[in-house]
């Protein structure tokens, strides 16, 4: 007889069904585990019998041999061990086999049988809903995987919990959904004194998804803006929370279950790695553009960055996507985010200013900002200079607008260019491309011919014509305009040549 539970394998944000078979057999009692497994999947073996030991069940005087199929699929972490546990006491005829065939199961099994909650519950909760079964998990792991709703979430204390439970000595109640995430504080725009031009672009960046670059010196409030976007992003929809979760999940950086509507926003440092940016790893893990899906990418210090790294920007910020080759495996994660870079005029950061700009001015700011390709800076939508900001600034009683009134604004862009963009893949308008940009955001003669001559005079590239099309077509939707004006082509020209 050959027991079987199942289980999943992670590819990516995609968790692939894995049979676990089990079979008893006479000849010298040994365990053997076959099936492409990784070190933490081998050594699940004395795991698995430590907990059976706790739970006061001896192995059997057998052969035993578990196979993970498919073999050839490689097989990564200690979730594994619970469906191992599990296909082992069916065998043994311990539980009924109808039972643990209905559900996908994973989990971490602690020397005492009691469980260790494991990343990719929503993924692996996904998948058991496709698959029309339920799902076994961790005590800890079961209000994270009940946010698939479809799906019954059997959340386990302990081996024995759930060997009783399908034996009908006890029952496990429903998992429940865990708590959205609290907001938290979000610093305010009504902080940031001065900076009109700059908060405007922030705006139409926000309302459009646009990709943003701001240059200036040292303390002109580059950093002070960026980080005032979590409170003017409009919230994740239902399905976007669910989608960024699942990475997160695979990241293991949901906490308690719970998740939240706020859109990610990610801070690397400038010294960090290809493989933390782009991802890979020794499991080719999500990086940081995949932990920004649906949010905001934010790299200050932008030339700072190792000139690979950014280079390995290009293709996902224009696919939303990403693909991570390994000799063993190729794997694509979701990466549709917006970039905010920040950056200094040179080394110094002092080149507008005479009296403290280097020996070396202008030629240290043409060879600073040169460590950002120009196939790189082509690809933002919307470039500003940041002057420093005039003691009469600081110092003034004025107060600018709060977050919530250009968050207002901003939802309102966002839910005009929805309903536009409904039956498409689009869902702003930096996604949109061919025939639907030429419809929604043609412009009126006067705005055609101004942008005809700006194409003309400064050799604008056809990813720079249609990118300048995008953001006048998100100026609009932000003024309540059904129509792309002049006004508006002019306004995204401005920013398209700042730098």
């Amino acid at each position: 007889m050959v027991a079987r539970a199942y289980t999943v394998a992670f590819h990516g944000v995609e968790a692939r069904r894995v049979e676990v078979q089990c079979a008893l057999s006479a000849g010298l009692p040994a365990f053997h585990l076959v099936g492409l497994p990784d070190k933490a999947v081998s050594e699940a073996k004395e795991r698995v019998r430590a907990a059976m030991t706790a739970m006061g069940l001896a192995m059997p005087a057998k052969r035993i041999t578990v196979n993970l199929s498919p073999a050839d699929l490689p097989k990564e972490g200690p979730h594994f061990d619970l469906p191992i546990a599990l296909s082992l006491l069916t065998a043994m005829e311990v539980i009924p086999q109808e039972e643990v065939q209905n559900f996908i199961a994973l989990g971490e099994l602690s020397l005492d049988g009691s469980t260790v909650p494991v990343i990719g519950a929503l993924p692996a909760a996904m998948a058991a809903a496709e698959a029309d079964c339920g799902l076994i998990c961790p005590e800890a792991c079961g209000a994270e995987a009940a946010w698939v709703g479809a799906v019954q979430v059997l959340a386990t204390p302990s081996l024995l919990a759930i060997v009783n439970h399908f034996n009908g000595r006890m029952v496990l109640p429903p998992a429940q959904a865990g708590m959205v995430a609290n907001r938290g504080v979000v610093p305010d725009m009504a902080d940031v004194k001065g900076q009109e031009r700059a908060k405007r672009a922030l705006e139409i960046a926000a309302a459009g998804r646009h990709h943003m670059i701001m240059v200036g010196e040292p303390g002109s409030g580059k950093s002070m803006l960026a980080a005032r976007l979590p409170g003017i992003l409009p919230d994740l929809t239902p399905a976007e929370a669910l989608d960024t979760s699942m990475i997160l999940s695979l990241a293991g950086q949901i906490e308690e279950g719970g998740i939240s509507r706020q859109r990610p926003f990610r801070t690397p440092h400038h010294t960090a790695s290809m493989a933390a940016i782009v991802g890979g790893g020794r499991r080719a893990g999500p990086g940081e553009i995949s932990l920004a899906h649906n949010g905001v990418l934010f790299m200050d210090e932008f030339p700072e960055f190792p000139r690979q790294v950014l280079e390995t920007l290009r293709q996902p910020i224009e696919t939303g996507d990403v693909v991570v080759a390994r000799a063993n495996a190729h794997v694509r994660y979701p990466c549709r985010f917006m970039l905010v870079a920040a950056a200094n005029p040179c080394r110094c950061g002092y080149l507008p200013d005479p009296s403290r700009a280097c020996s070396k001015a202008p030629l240290c700011g043409q060879t600073y900002l040169s460590r950002i390709s120009g196939p790189l800076m082509d690809r933002f939508d919307i470039r500003i200079d940041v002057s420093p900001v005039t003691v009469g600034d600081l110092s003034g009683s004025k107060v600018g607008e709060r977050s919530a009134t250009v968050a207002a604004r901003i939802a309102a862009a966002r839910e005009v260019q929805a309903r536009r963009l409904v039956g498409t893949d689009a869902t702003t308008n930096a996604d949109v491309d061919g025939d639907l940009l030429d419809r929604i955001a043609t412009p009126d003669a006067a705005g055609r011919e101004l942008l005809t001559r700006v194409a003309d005079k400064h050799r604008l590239t056809a990813r720079g014509y249609h990118r300048i099309l995008r953001v006048a077509r998100t100026i609009a939707d932000l003024s309540g305009s059904d129509a792309v004006s002049r006004d508006h082509i002019a306004e995204a020209v401005a920013y398209r040549l700042a730098l």
